[in-house]
C-alpha cells in the first residue's frame, strides 16, 4: 500500500469525525446542522430507514432551536459539567446518531459510523472541556466567557463542514 492510500478516508470518515467533534462541544448543534443539511440534501440512503426523519425540514427547525437553547443553557451556573455522566452520555448518542446517519446516507454501516461517531463525540467532549476550562484559568476569564468563543467555534466550524460537503450524486438524491 502507498503512501497516499494509505491516509486517503471516504467522504464516510472525515464528515463523521466533523459532525462528532462538534457533538462534543454542543451535544445539539451537530444533529442540528445534519438535519439542515439533509433537508436540503435528501439522500436515497436513509430512505427506508428511522435516521431518514433527520431529513425533513421541520426537524432542522426544531434543531435548530433546540441547538439556540443549549447554548444559552450551557453559560448557566446550575448547568452540570459536560463530562458528567448523564451529560456524557447525551453527547456520545448525539455523535452516534450523527455517525449513524451520515453512514447510511452514504449507504453505508448505520452501525459502523454510530460507533464512530459516538467515539469521536466522547473523545471531543473531554478535549473541549480541557481547552475551555484551560483557556478559563490561563486567560483568568469567566467561563462562561470562554463558553462563548466555543459557541462561534462550533456555528464557524459546523457551517464550514457543511460547505465542504458535496451534494447527493444523481439518482441518489430522494
Amino acid at each position: 500500500m502507498n503512501k497516499t492510500n494509505y491516509f486517503f478516508r471516504p467522504a464516510k470518515f472525515w464528515p463523521v469525525m466533523g459532525f462528532a467533534t462538534l457533538a462534543g462541544m454542543r451535544s445539539v448543534s451537530a444533529p442540528a446542522f445534519l438535519s439542515h443539511y439533509l433537508s436540503r440534501q435528501p439522500h436515497s440512503g436513509l430512505a427506508k430507514s428511522p435516521l431518514r426523519l433527520l431529513q425533513k425540514p421541520i426537524a432542522a427547525k426544531l434543531l435548530k432551536v433546540l441547538a439556540a437553547g443549549e447554548m444559552v443553557m450551557d453559560k448557566l451556573p446550575g448547568t452540570p459539567n459536560r463530562t458528567a455522566p448523564p451529560v456524557l452520555l447525551g453527547r456520545l448518542l448525539s455523535g452516534a446518531l450523527v455517525g449513524a446517519a451520515w453512514y447510511k446516507s452514504r449507504h453505508g454501516s448505520a452501525l459502523g459510523g454510530g460507533v464512530l461517531g459516538g467515539l469521536a463525540a466522547v473523545a471531543a467532549t473531554f478535549a473541549s472541556y480541557a481547552l475551555r476550562t484551560g483557556i478559563s484559568r490561563q486567560a483568568n476569564v469567566p467561563i462562561a466567557l470562554v463558553g462563548v468563543g466555543e459557541d462561534a467555534l462550533v456555528v464557524g466550524s459546523g457551517a464550514a463542514l457543511l460547505r465542504m460537503q458535496k451534494p447527493a450524486p444523481s439518482g441518489r438524491a430522494l
